[in-house]
């Protein structure tokens, strides 16, 4: 049976879901795109503590894992994603705006890719488990959509902690503060 557009129902709905995750409006609050608007690479780069993920990491995390369910999915070989390294890859060293908005787009493009093989899968694809995968097709879409919204999640918390250390930084350093003893 195809829904409108031609597109089955169960992909369809595979395709809300992702799009909900990513980039649409939701209930539960900002998803991923909406927690990235709007930061500087400087609070991208920014982690709580040595050894925790900054924001920046994060969306390479998912954009890796946009490109490791489409790839799994297609039956495709490892090896293509646009980044050196897989699952936790570092920001630059020398984190620019413009380093910032080019992992941005490659968050958005994997994003995209992702959603165009979906589009291109049948009811039947849905229940088979991919080579490399314990899970159906149909559990690794959902997954990777759900997988988006926890990590919105965290970028909105690590947003909130880097604003009040800044905040508490510039009173501490703000002239006229005197320290007591």
């Amino acid at each position: 049976m195809q829904g409108p557009g031609g597109i089955a129902p169960e992909i369809a709905e595979l395709l809300r879901l992702l799009d909900e995750g990513y980039e649409k409006r939701a209930w539960h609050g900002p998803n991923l795109r909406g927690a990235i608007r709007g930061l500087t690479a400087r609070q991208a780069a920014w982690r709580p503590a040595p050894g925790r993920h900054s924001t920046w990491e994060i969306v390479l995390h998912c954009a890796y894992w946009k490109y490791a369910v489409r790839r799994r999915i297609l039956g495709e070989k490892r090896g293509s994603f646009p980044r050196r390294g897989s699952n936790w890859l570092a920001h630059p060293v020398l984190a620019t705006d413009a380093a910032w908005r080019q992992d941005v787009a490659l968050l958005a493009g994997m994003h995209r890719q992702l959603r165009a093989a979906v589009a291109g899968l049948t009811p039947r694809d849905l229940d088979q488990v991919p080579r490399g995968s314990r899970v159906s097709t149909r559990a690794i879409t959902a997954g990777v959509a759900m997988h988006d919204v926890y990590h919105a999640g965290q970028i909105q918390l690590l947003k909130r902690l880097e604003r009040t250390r800044s905040a508490r930084a510039d009173r501490a350093s703000a002239p006229g503060r005197e320290k007591h003893a």
